[in-house]
Parts: structure tokens; C-alpha cells; sequence
């Protein structure tokens, strides 16, 4: 493999922290070479997978007091409190320089941050699909996309981390449950600073970091140069990513716009699958779905599959067994990976949406 290029931007605004790596990749053309971004947030902010509904993720009121912006990433996963206790690992290569299998993809690019952790002394490990824990508790968890000709992949090396702040951003249907939220953040996730008494400084986390990858990876990591036109590029997307139609594509349930009689319904609900969260919004008529829309904290690759398996729903019976033939069906015909999404974990998620009076409800265990 030839030489790897190292971005290492140190500190840089909240939002380039987002969009330098969709920069890279959207840049990218056939001369670039694989490119390892390295870049922490100077400020706090909140943001968002790339399938999710803003309004239902976060609680609005809260961030705007608190002067904690909100950005819309290209990447799935869940809404996320991040600020300068994180170093962001983005990966930004050319598509079959990495493994096409979603899952050795992330294993890869999970291997030198565990090999990091490691030899900080933390028995940091791969949890499938691409988590990252110790003694069972998450330590990291990463996101892969594709945009333009990039193959982008990321994560983060976690210093510390406010878990009281990213319990209170997400918003919540009581503080009982918001209370549950950060005393199962306690619980369950850890950070260096916890591990190891005191997170070491970022210069020597690059540098050892950097080493691993050169090990797994088989190829030098030198430093790099930001181009012109990925800077240029990077300011399209600075407006583009603080634009409302960007935040708000999927925001809220949708108008509608119908009268509802005894032909038609509006049904809403959701079904944890071992990959993330999947939601529904649909519109029932004649007991065929009218219209539908799904969000939630899942990957799903291409990105582009999501419209698409709204748009193959249209007409189709509600049905289980007809649910989840048109969904085997778009699975096929368009490769979709989903690590721990099923194609008929879809056809769970809507079931839990229509409920009893729509047939027999699926097994939500």
C-alpha cells in the first residue's frame, strides 16, 4: 500500500471537526492519496446520525441556553455530546484499499485504536460489530459511510467524557428516565481518564496511535498537506451542515396533509434491533402502507438505501410476510450492509408501529 497521509489539525472549530473528514472524501478523485484525519472540537457541541430525526433526539431548549450547537453528520450511529476530551480518528480512503465487508472494515480500522488502548495498559477489545470495550463497558463506538469516491470510516480515542452533559442533551420522555440514561452511562462506558487515573496528552496519543496504524495498516503515515480544494470544499459544507433543510430533513413527524378517516391511519413506533435503534412514522391505508419514514441510530450502507427501502414500501401490504419479502428483495438488489440490521428487523420495527390492530405483533426480545 503506498504512504498514507496524516492530517493531524489539532484543535479546530466544532463544526470542521465535522466537516473536514466529509471534505476529504467529497474532494477525493483517483490522485488523492488514503488520508488519517486527527482532529479534536475547541468547543462543546451535539451531533446527530445522519438518519436521525433532530427533534426526537435532542432536546432543543436545552442546547440553545447552553450555547451547545447541533450538526447533522453523513455517518449513522446515535446523537452524541462531543467536546476537546476526544480525539476524532476519521479515515478517509479509497474504496478497495479497505475490506468491502462492513465488519472487517471495522475491525480493521478498530485494531490500532485497541492496540493503543493497550498499550496504555487498558484491556481495551473489539466488541462486534464495531464497538470498542473494556471489562464491558464501551469505550468507543465508530461509523463508516461513503461519500463521493471516499470510503470513510470513524471513531475516536477517549480521553474523558461529560457524561452528565450527554445525558441531559438528549431528550427524553421524564427526568426519571433521563436519571436511568446517566446512571447506565455510569455504568456501562468508560474513558482513559477513568482506566488509567489520568488521560495521557494528545501529542503522545497521536504519536503512539499513528504507530499502530503504520503497524496494522503495512504502510508509512506521514504528514500531509490540506489542499486548496478540500478547503474550498469544506466551506461549502460549513454552510451547507448549519442549514436548516440540512438539520431538519428529517425533524418531527411529517404533515401529512390527508384527513384521517376510518380507511386511513398515522402510526408511530420503534424496535431496538441488536444494531441500533430503528423508528417509524408510516401512513396506513386501506391496511397498505400509504407512506413511511425511518430514522434511527443504525448504519446503513449505501446511503442512499434508506430513501430507497421507504420508497419499496409504498403499496405494500402490512402483512409481515409481505413485509419482509420486499425488504429481502431491496436487501439484494442494492448489497446493503447494516451490521446488525437485519432486513427484516424493518419488518419488526414496523409491526411495533401498527401494533395489535394491524396483526400479530413481532417479538421484540
Amino acid at each position: 500500500m503506498p504512504s498514507i497521509r496524516l492530517l493531524d489539525l489539532g484543535f479546530v472549530s466544532p463544526l470542521r471537526s465535522q466537516t473536514v473528514y466529509h471534505a476529504v472524501a467529497y474532494a477525493m478523485d483517483e490522485n488523492t492519496p488514503d488520508t488519517i484525519i486527527m482532529v479534536s472540537p475547541s468547543a462543546p457541541y451535539v451531533c446527530i446520525g445522519y438518519h436521525q430525526e433532530m427533534e426526537k433526539e435532542v432536546d432543543l431548549d436545552y442546547c440553545a441556553v447552553h450555547g451547545l450547537p447541533i450538526y447533522r453528520r453523513e455517518v449513522g450511529g446515535g446523537a452524541v455530546y462531543l467536546d476537546a476530551n476526544q480525539i476524532f480518528v476519521q479515515w478517509v480512503f479509497h474504496d478497495d484499499h479497505l475490506p468491502q465487508d462492513l465488519s472487517e472494515r471495522f475491525a480493521l480500522y478498530i485494531k490500532p485504536l485497541v492496540d493503543t488502548y493497550q498499550a496504555l495498559g487498558v484491556n481495551a477489545y473489539l466488541r462486534p460489530v464495531n464497538d470498542i470495550h473494556v471489562g464491558g463497558k464501551k469505550i468507543g463506538g465508530t461509523g463508516a459511510a461513503q461519500m463521493g469516491l471516499g470510503t470513510v470510516v470513524v471513531g475516536s480515542l477517549m480521553l474523558d467524557f461529560d457524561k452528565a452533559t450527554m445525558a441531559r442533551v438528549l431528550k427524553v420522555s421524564s427526568e426519571k428516565m433521563r436519571d436511568k440514561v446517566f446512571e447506565s452511562l455510569e455504568q456501562y462506558m468508560t474513558t482513559l481518564a477513568e482506566q488509567v487515573g489520568q488521560a495521557p496528552d494528545r501529542q503522545g496519543m497521536t504519536e503512539l496511535y499513528i504507530a499502530r496504524c503504520a503497524d496494522v495498516l503495512g504502510a508509512e503515515v506521514k504528514p500531509g498537506v490540506w489542499t486548496d480544494a478540500e478547503e474550498a470544499m469544506a466551506r461549502e459544507l460549513d454552510a451547507r451542515f448549519v442549514s436548516d433543510e440540512w438539520l431538519y430533513q428529517k425533524g418531527g413527524l411529517r404533515q401529512m396533509g390527508v384527513k384521517i378517516h376510518e380507511d386511513v391511519r398515522i402510526v408511530a413506533g420503534a424496535f431496538k434491533a441488536p444494531g441500533g435503534l430503528i423508528r417509524v412514522t408510516a401512513r396506513l391505508r386501506e391496511e397498505r402502507i400509504d407512506d413511511i419514514s425511518l430514522s434511527g441510530d443504525f448504519t446503513l450502507l449505501p446511503a442512499f438505501a434508506l430513501g430507497a427501502i421507504e420508497h419499496s414500501l409504498r403499496g405494500v401490504e402490512i402483512r409481515s410476510e409481505s413485509l419482509c419479502t420486499r425488504l429481502t428483495e431491496v436487501y439484494q438488489a442494492l448489497h446493503v450492509q447494516s451490521p446488525g440490521i437485519a432486513s427484516e428487523d424493518f419488518a419488526h420495527a414496523i409491526g411495533a408501529a401498527i401494533g395489535p390492530a394491524g396483526g400479530p405483533s413481532p417479538d421484540h426480545n
